[in-house]
């Protein structure tokens, strides 16, 4: 599959769909030089051989190639010259660096014709030289030849395999483009001596070549090939016309080369024929190229052009006429002039990044963050870019990109307080936080940002909101948790926000000073008392809210802050607190403010550590409403079993109960409604004072009450006949027998239904509702009634018709009961017949007892025919039966001693 057309494949993996309409050689164009496209000063050219140095007054002498190992360059010149200097560094700043050039040494080669390659192999000390279609191996220091004049003739052109396949470390590998046509070379060389490997055929003559392991990338005549000259595999790439422009054929990496391709690109191919890298936008005109990671650089007529890997960017331009070398050895990019010799130094990354920053480029200043991670050590990259991603965010918040800032802050690990001090005033005082030095951004404070703009104020203090809202319960804020929470408390007050009394409530580490004055300067007194709460401080925080109810203080954070108050209290363990605000709730409503004592944690029950009920009953004297609602929660709810709360509240609702009935019937509805809890109490409570109660009642109207009383003192006959002959209320008599004889036996159900029934039928003038009364009695209640006593006490000139109902359910009774006993006779006779069929079973083995037998318990012969027989068969005296007490040597031959005998 030819090159180009693999391209949009593998911008779906994620590569730029920029150069998708120029990947087949169409487009591109002229892109001119970078005056339209933002530089960044990525290298500084610096001279290393002038003219003088090199050549002195001869004109005509020209340099033809270069080479660099190390601190050693050597350059080859058209006279057949090779010059040998040493170059070193001069310690100065990146800005300012020069280089020290000595020159070593300067040989002539015996052919005088042009040098055409130069090439040092540094583990075999030799400096491989073309000249003349002949490779020359040299020693690198004194530049003669080697003794054995090992040589390889016949060379257009050469490269060094740079990822060598032999694995002998006293060889390099070299490909040559040979002069006979189309016609590819491999060589090993060694310190003394050359071998052929391999030679290949082409299918058009070669111009230019690269070597990668068994791949060589080939620029033919019309077109770049990927070969692999171990399997003779080939891989068309793309067409291009070397009559038109110069090929470019560079191994940048592991199996990748970059190629000079159609239509000013800069093409990035690795061994399998694809392209992992969008291309580069280079001049038409392009003479060289090299690699400086992140950067490639080109060399065209005019210009040397550097464009970023990472993004495809071009970053610099650098004015250079009459370039015609450009090359990369070991980091140091090197470029020349027929006459002198310059190096591209480049500046340190962080130096590039911090000159994007300062430019506000922020995509590009990270993009060259992250390439630079293979170049700097791993502990130093992570520092640095943390530093990076901090200042970008700084940039896109100043910029109002909040979104973008907030990722950038969290990526780069940010110490919040460096954004919160931007912020005037809402750093804590005791705070000691000093900025980063050197400073992540150009701001003093929010106001410099802002310009004094209110709008973008607001929304930066939005945005601090959010970002300190959620960092506070992250890792983020470890170590200064007060200052987060102290600046999130006082950016909401100052806002007014929802969120402030969330804060509050919660757990949190507002500091107590800054914070009341912050919420006290922006009149948020209810926020201040809980501030105090949580602080510990409940005295100062009611005292807050009791002036706020009060109206000493004007807050409308609650409208419903009085009954906060009141829960408030409920919940506090604090009782001398809860007793000095008790008075002062109880005021302002008995009916809420008895809630102090009778809603307190069911926790504080149990604990034992409740109010002293006598103490609350004492204060409550006071307040009617809020007592008779304690000793409610004290006798109906916790259910207290004492004598004195039981009476105390009957008394009260008695007392409540005739002085309505002497306001008449304007309080008919309340009337009914304490009358119904009178009656409940004296009914269902066991412990209070009933003569008490009773002297109290009579002389009263409340025969109701007086009837339940009675029943409490047993004297039913009274009770009974104050329902049945003074209030004529039957139903009420019905009711009284079913609560009296709850939990109670049959006998003395029905001797209180009987009485009830006596009551109905003693008047001595027959009454009919009477009548009706006791027959709906007997038909209701069949089941409480001995039918054969209710039949003595009916009247004769009852009709059985009227009594049907009482009759069946009778009748179904006594079936019942008769059934009942039968059952359970006949099961009594069933146990008992099997325990005969044991017995029977038992007495079918006879049980043979001698003067020779002997007991199971003590060993000795029986002496006597009493014995007792277990179920097992063993045999014992009965004495020694008695005697629970047996020893480990009978259990084991006695399975039951306690058995059956």
């Amino acid at each position: 599959m030819p090159f180009y057309l693999f391209l949009p494949i593998s911008m779906r993996k994620g590569r730029d769909p920029e150069y998708a309409h120029k990947a087949d050689g169409k487009g591109g164009g002229d892109r001119g030089h970078p005056e339209s496209v933002m530089s960044v000063k990525a290298f500084k050219l610096v001279p290393a051989v002038e003219r003088e140095m090199l050549m002195g007054d001869k004109a005509r002498i020209n340099i033809e190639c270069i080479e660099c190992c190390g601190k050693n360059l050597y350059i080859g010149t058209n006279d057949g010259s090779i010059y040998y200097f040493l170059l070193e560094e001069k310690n100065s700043p990146a800005e300012k660096m020069s280089f020290s050039v000595t020159k070593q040494l300067h040989k002539y080669l015996s052919f005088r014709k042009a040098v055409g390659e130069l090439k040092a192999a540094s583990a075999l000390n030799r400096l491989l030289v073309l000249c003349d279609n002949t490779i020359t191996l040299m020693n690198m220091v004194n530049l003669e030849p080697i003794p054995t004049g090992a040589r390889i003739k016949g060379a257009v052109t050469f490269t060094l395999n740079e990822n060598p396949v032999s694995g002998d470390p006293f060889c390099v590998e070299v490909c040559i483009v040979s002069v006979k046509r189309r016609t590819i070379q491999l060589f090993l060389v060694y310190e003394d001596r050359v071998q052929i490997v391999k030679e290949l055929l082409t299918s058009e003559q070669p111009c230019a070549v690269a070597v990668d392991g068994h791949y060589l990338c080939l620029a033919l005549t019309t077109q770049y090939i990927i070969l692999n000259y171990d399997t003779g595999v080939s891989q068309d790439l793309f067409p291009y016309s070397s009559e038109e422009r110069r090929p470019i054929v560079k191994r940048i990496g592991r199996q990748e080369f970059l190629l000079a391709g159609p239509g000013g690109l800069g093409m990035f191919a690795t061994v399998d024929g694809i392209s992992q890298r969008a291309p580069v936008h280079w001049s038409e005109n392009v003479i060289a190229a090299a690699l400086c990671f992140p950067y490639v650089v080109a060399l065209d007529e005019e210009f040397i052009t550097v464009h970023s890997m990472l993004d495809q960017q071009q970053k610099q331009t650098l004015s250079f006429k009459d370039g015609h070398i450009l090359q990369d050895f070991e980091g140091k990019v090197i470029v020349a002039t027929t006459k002198g010799v310059y190096i591209l130094v480049p500046l340190p990354l962080e130096r590039q990044i911090q000159d994007l920053l300062a430019s506000h480029r922020v995509e590009e200043a990270l993009i060259l963050a992250k390439g630079a991670r293979r170049n700097i050590p791993k502990e130093k990259f992570q520092v640095m870019y943390k530093r990076i991603l901090q200042q970008a965010g700084f940039i896109q918040f100043a910029q109002l990109q909040f979104l973008e800032a907030k990722e950038l802050f969290r990526g780069g690990q940010l110490d919040v307080r460096e954004l919160i001090s931007l912020y005037p005033f809402l750093l804590p005082t005791s705070s000691s936080f000093m900025r980063t030095h050197p400073p992540l951004h150009e701001y003093a404070d929010l106001n410099q940002l802002t310009r004094g703009d209110q709008e973008k104020m607001i929304k930066c203090k939005q945005f601090l909101m959010s970002y300190l809202n959620e960092v506070r319960s992250t890792d983020v804020a470890n170590g200064y948790k007060e200052d987060v929470d102290t600046a999130l408390l006082k950016l909401y007050a100052e806002s007014n926000h929802e969120s402030l009394l969330d804060l509050l409530v919660s757990e949190n580490f507002c500091l107590l000073t800054d914070s009341a004055a912050w919420l006290e300067k922006h009149k948020k007194f209810f926020a201040l008392g809980l501030l105090y709460h949580s602080n510990g401080q409940d005295a100062a925080a009611l005292q807050l809210w009791v002036k706020i109810v009060n109206g000493d203080l004007q807050d409308s954070t609650r409208t419903d802050l009085y009954e906060y108050i009141v829960d408030f209290l409920t919940s506090c363990l604090d009782h001398e607190l809860v007793w000095k605000y008790a008075e002062w709730v109880l005021q302002r409503s008995e009916e809420v403010g008895v809630y102090v004592f009778t809603k307190r944690p069911l926790e504080e029950e149990e604990q034992k550590n409740s109010f002293n009920p006598d103490d609350v009953i004492c204060c409550l004297n006071k307040y009617p409403i809020s007592l008779v609602k304690y000793l409610e929660f004290l006798v109906l709810e916790r259910r207290v079993k004492k004598e004195k709360y039981h009476t105390h509240l009957a008394v009260l609702y008695l007392e409540e109960v005739l002085h309505l009935k002497s306001l008449g019937a304007e309080k008919y509805e309340k009337l009914t409604k304490t009358q119904l809890k009178l009656r409940c109490l004296l009914q269902k409570s066991d412990f209070y004072r009933v003569h008490f109660i009773l002297d109290k009642i009579r002389g009263t109207d409340l025969l109701m009450e007086c009837a339940i009383l009675f029943g409490k003192l047993e004297e039913h006959d009274k009770a009974l006949n104050i329902l049945v002959h003074e209030l004529k209320d039957f139903a009420a008599a019905e009711d009284y027998c079913v609560w009296n004889s709850e939990s109670k036996d049959l006998p003395y159900r029905q001797k209180l239904f009987h009485m009830l029934l006596s009551a109905y039928l003693s008047s001595s003038t027959s009454e009919p509702k009477l009548d009706m009364a006791a027959v709906d009695l007997l038909n209701n209640h069949a089941a409480e009634f001995d039918a054969a006593c209710v039949l003595q006490l009916i009247p004769d000139t009852w009709s059985v018709q009227l009594l049907s109902s009482f009759l069946s359910g009778a009748m179904r009774e006594s079936i019942h009961a008769q059934r009942m006993t039968q059952i359970a006779l006949g099961l009594a006779k069933t146990e008992n017949l099997t325990y005969k069929y044991e017995k029977v079973k038992l007495k079918g083995i006879p049980t043979v007892v001698s003067d020779r037998k002997l007991c199971q318990v003590c060993q000795s012969p029986f002496c006597e025919p009493a014995f007792v027989r277990y179920p097992n068969g063993g045999v014992v005296h009965t004495h020694c039966a008695a005697n629970r007490l047996v020893n480990s040597n009978t259990n084991h031959h006695l399975s039951s001693p306690s058995g059956r005998t």
